[in-house]
């Protein structure tokens, strides 16, 4: 498909942040594009609702978020609290149909690789079924090497294919504190898997521009293929 699965280590790793990175990004400087942004699954509120307010999205409010869930608790849990099936088949037509209409296709995973999306399938096995591509977003802390490698391991077993890893700074870190706890060398060596750069801690998420200028800095090459021609078509 002609999209990004963009998924994480864990909660709050920083997959919003890197799909707002992106999209700000692709509509500045891309505006001849369409893009698309979808939640594949939602539980409480949260990034739904961040898209809509930061971008002019030309799609309907089941294509951005095809399945929600009131509680913020593992959808299994969340599903079974409101007596509701979890209607995969539903999220898959709105990606498909999006991907359709789109050039490219954002799309954000849900907690972690390892997270459950149904009683049997995780998020790496629904990537897998699906045949998504996708990054992994590792979040600047302690503990954030061990992440990477279980993840990138996780990913590997289940057959979802990595483009490579986003670093994300949480919270605001010096480029010390970076090379301590999330050393590029290693965590690739590790894993074998490129890291694509590191996004800074943003003091405002939601100023578009400074999210466009931290995407510049990642390998878009690799994250949004295709880049090069549309930057040439763009001149």
């Amino acid at each position: 498909m002609n999209s990004l699965l963009i998924s994480g280590t864990d909660t709050d790793a920083g997959k919003t942040v890197l799909t707002s990175a992106l999209a700000a990004y692709w509509q500045m400087y891309f505006p001849q594009r369409s893009l698309g942004i979808m939640k594949l699954l939602q539980t409480g509120t949260g990034d739904r609702e961040v898209y809509t307010r930061l971008f002019r999205l030309d799609q309907s409010p089941e294509e951005l978020n095809p399945l929600h869930f009131d509680a913020p608790l593992a959808p299994p849990v969340a599903a079974e609290r409101e007596g509701r099936p979890i209607e995969l088949e539903k999220v898959w037509t709105a990606l498909q149909s999006l991907c359709e209409r789109k050039d490219f296709v954002l799309v954000e995973a849900l907690g972690g690789l390892g997270s459950p999306v149904t009683r049997e399938l995780t998020v790496a096995d629904i990537a897998r079924d699906w045949r998504l591509r996708g990054v992994l977003v590792v979040p600047v802390r302690l503990g954030a090497i061990g992440q990477a490698v279980a993840n990138v391991a996780l990913a590997r077993h289940a057959g979802f294919k990595l483009r490579g890893i986003v670093l994300n700074c949480v919270k605001a870190c010096s480029a010390q504190e970076i090379a301590d706890l999330t050393p590029i060398d290693l965590i690739q060596s590790l894993t074998q898997m490129p890291v694509l750069g590191t996004l800074p801690h943003l003091d405002d998420p939601n100023d578009l521009t400074k999210l466009a200028a931290s995407a510049s800095e990642l390998d878009l090459e690799r994250l949004l293929p295709g880049v090069n021609l549309v930057t040439q078509t763009s001149k």
